[in-house]
């Protein structure tokens, strides 16, 4: 499964992000209300249900609503919504324990921690660039940021999504070709967690990350281009966001 930017239910839930982040809660709850009543797919439900979620003010209504997005997630079986496990069971233990449940609070703690750095995915794996490399070659940490050039990084990014690998090849720095490679971790991985559990529950981008090279076992060509118009777009959010890169 592939994260769809287009998605209705996806589509209703950034409308919802955008009016919290106007300070308007009660046009959001609506937006995400909305989203439910036309999801149809597990993961649609698992993930307007998150949202919902947020907008409970009583604890017994966040409970049932993260519980719901729990159990729709359970059935997607899908790397991208695993990785929302870990922060899905701790907000539900600390529901418990607000509900002075310290039985079921504990209960989700210790699930909570069973999945935390579970991954499971077996690619294969991408990684968009502009350098002209070759099979066999490593990728390093150590290079400038592309979003940020004052920062230097100290893990080496890839991806399980071709498409999201071109994506990072054409906001790649450099006047090469965008190019993207077909990868093996040398080392162990975790989720990236600068998109895992940020505006979307999960890790969507299936992005990873490693402190260890990664081995170019070849090169792929055909993937979806952006157009010029949607690049600048990238360019431009690029070049807004004001957040820290979790380094």
């Amino acid at each position: 499964m592939e994260f769809d930017p287009n998605n209705k239910v996806v589509k209703l839930c950034v409308q919802g992000l955008d009016m919290e982040g106007k300070g308007k809660p009660e046009e959001a709850g609506k937006l995400f209300l909305e989203a439910w009543s036309v999801a149809t797919t597990d993961f649609e439900k698992f993930t307007a249900a998150h949202f919902v979620a947020r907008q409970q003010k009583e604890v017994k209504d966040k409970l049932k609503w993260l519980e719901t997005a729990l159990q729709f997630a359970l059935k997607v079986n899908d790397e991208a919504v695993k990785a929302a496990f870990p922060s899905l069971y701790l907000n539900i233990a600390k529901c418990y324990e607000d509900l002075s449940d310290p039985d079921k609070a504990k209960k989700n703690h210790e699930l909570a921690l069973s999945f935390s750095n579970k991954i499971s995915d077996k690619g294969p794996f991408y990684h968009g660039t502009k350098a002209d490399l070759k099979v066999g070659d490593l990728l390093s940490a150590g290079s400038i940021s592309n979003y940020k050039s004052e920062v230097t990084m100290n893990h080496i990014y890839f991806t399980a999504l071709v498409n999201g690998a071109g994506l990072a090849a054409a906001l790649a720095k450099g006047d090469g070709r965008e190019r993207v490679y077909i990868i093996e971790p040398t080392g162990s991985f975790e989720n990236d967690p600068n998109v895992t559990d940020k505006k979307f529950p999960g890790n969507p981008t299936r992005s990873y990350r490693s402190s260890e090279p990664l081995k170019i076992i070849g090169e792929v060509t055909d993937w979806a281009r952006q157009s010029p118009e949607d690049l600048q777009k990238w360019r431009e959010k690029l070049a807004n966001n004001k957040g820290e890169i979790i380094n």
